[in-house]
């Protein structure tokens, strides 16, 4: 098949560089390929869209299976965003939280209600099978719940009386917030960072070059507008896809910048971190995440090994999904065995069809390297563990990887397992089963193996005891989210959708909530009628 073979493009979508309201366009250009096109012919598809990249190649409408396009963006760009931000966040900071946070929530909800379809068409092109785009989509839509609103409010705003004098404890904005979405999530991690304006930020985003559009669409025909409704100042929002090394260097050097938002890879956000602290920014970091699923003896194994199939959405190329099983013993044999029969319906195809829950997996050769370390240090291979294609047809060529499942027996020494000790960013799910050489199975055990895990992003748990529950909801310290007898990716306001401990934030991690992590408290006192001061007051 060629790439002439595919339907053409109804509308190219193009945007500019967002910049104070405005989009501003120069001669290059980066080009959005349909993902369904790549999966049908990657070579005819990816080489028409380098050839437009780079200028080789104009763009005409005939053109099938190139679906966007997106300004590249410069340094000037760059730095005129952080001007019209700072310019923004002036005047934006000193507006009533009744606008910042009531009116936002409330436009932003019907917004998104408003333009799903368009919504769910951009993820797609992300490359995001359908039904990971409505769970995407109904994280957005708790952000902007009554819940949500009142949690924030609380947040961000005490006040109290003593006398006549009046007490307030507050959050105010930190400024202009610099963010980075990934590029395994960037429009939905845009939409999250993108909330840091409720507490009077103004934002400039730096769009990934490799799949910038849906970043470009929900800033610009989502954010946007709702901001512009509530009456916030132009320069609240910029969008800009330029090249992310000049861009970190512009921002850490930039004195307008006060916080940068990263999410990505753990050493290059460390780094980032040091460089953030150094320089005298605030970093807030969305690293990798390593999840322990714990199925305790008393469980509801069907509802548990329905959760456990969470680990292959997207095909595990996701933070917030299950990366790693605790089975308690006695019911392992049967837990593995319903996990196995589930994941062997998961299903395959191109994204936009319904039901399909699998990505394309770009590095096929760490998938075999991580599952080569899992076998030769004892790990056994239960289910999976090939490359397919599209069509679910074996093949070492395939783009598509299968749901694999592997069985670590030893809880102490588990850890020896990459796989165990790691994020793995593809379908692979260690199930560690405690034996003798863990001596007599205590649930402090298994609490210590959560909390001494490297990672710290959500933790979840199965047991039908609520003694065993609250032990654990009591002790388990590690992480930004902790699920129960739930989904483990389900999203419930007011709890956070992302942020954690351990290397999932850094030195300064916890559940990030953007508006709280772009924000700094202060104390204030105001006596609206003069008393001679006192430097302190009896106590009765």
């Amino acid at each position: 098949m060629t790439i002439s073979d595919t339907a053409p493009a109804a509308t190219l979508v193009s945007y500019g560089s967002y910049i104070g309201g405005e989009q501003v366009t120069e001669d290059r250009w980066i080009y959005v390929a349909d993902p369904r096109a790549v999966l049908q012919d990657s070579f005819a598809t990816l080489t028409l869209k380098r050839r437009l990249d780079s200028g080789e190649q104009q763009y005409s409408e005939d053109m099938a299976g190139i679906v966007g396009r997106v300004a590249v963006g410069t340094d000037r760009h760059m730095q005129a965003a952080l001007a019209a931000a700072t310019r923004a966040a002036k005047v934006w900071r000193g507006a009533p939280l009744q606008v910042r946070v009531d009116n936002f929530l409330a436009h932003l909800g019907a917004r998104i209600l408003g333009h799903r379809e368009q919504i769910e068409q951009m993820a797609l092109y992300e490359g995001h099978p359908r039904e990971l785009v409505k769970w995407e989509v109904s994280g957005w839509l708790a952000t902007t719940t009554a819940q949500s609103r009142d949690f924030y409010r609380s947040q961000l705003w005490y006040e109290t009386f003593d006398g006549d004098s009046r007490r307030i404890v507050r959050r105010c904005a930190d400024g202009v917030v610099c963010i980075n979405p990934p590029a395994n999530a960037p429009m939905s991690s845009a939409m999250l960072a993108a909330t840091s304006v409720m507490a009077g930020n103004a934002v400039v985003i730096r769009a990934p070059r490799s799949v910038p559009l849906g970043v470009f669409y929900s800033m610009i025909e989502i954010i946007a507008p709702v901001l512009e409704e509530i009456g916030a100042p132009v320069g609240t929002i910029n969008v800009v896809c330029s090249e992310p090394t000049p861009t970190f260097e512009q921002w850490l050097d930039s004195p307008l910048v006060n916080d940068i938002m990263y999410f990505g890879a753990v050493e290059p956000g460390l780094e980032i971190e040091r460089q953030c602290v150094a320089a005298g920014k605030k970093p807030i970091l969305e690293l990798a995440g390593n999840d322990v699923v714990v199925v305790w003896s008393d469980a509801n194994l069907d509802y548990a090994s329905d959760a456990l199939l969470e680990a292959f959405f997207g095909s595990g190329q996701l933070c917030m999904i299950p990366n790693l099983v605790v089975a308690h013993p006695d019911i392992a044999e049967d837990l593995i065995a319903l996990a196995i029969s589930k994941a062997a319906s998961i299903r395959i195809g191109y994204p936009d069809e319904d039901g399909v829950l699998l990505s394309p997996v770009l590095r096929h050769d760490k998938f075999h390297s991580a599952l080569g370390d899992a076998l030769d240090n004892g790990a056994q291979l239960l289910a999976g563990g090939g490359s397919v294609h599209v069509d679910g047809s074996p093949s070492e060529s395939g783009m598509f990887l299968q749901p694999t499942v592997i069985r670590v027996d030893g809880l102490k020494n588990s850890r020896r397992v990459k796989a165990v000790e790691h994020e793995t960013f593809f379908p692979l799910l260690p199930i560690v089963v405690p034996d003798t050489s863990d001596g007599d199975l205590a649930l402090s055990t298994v609490i210590d193996f959560v909390n001494t895990n490297l990672y710290g992003l959500r933790n979840s748990l199965w047991s039908s005891s609520a003694a065993v529950i609250d032990t654990y909801v009591a002790n388990v310290t590690n992480s930004g989210i902790i699920k129960v007898n739930e989904s483990h990716i389900a999203f419930g306001a007011p709890l956070p959708t992302h942020g954690g401990t351990a290397l999932t934030g850094g030195a300064f991690g916890e559940a990030n909530y953007p508006a709280l992590r772009t924000s700094h408290i202060q104390g204030v006192s105001v006596s609206y009628v003069p008393h001679p001061p006192r430097h302190y007051k009896e106590q009765a």
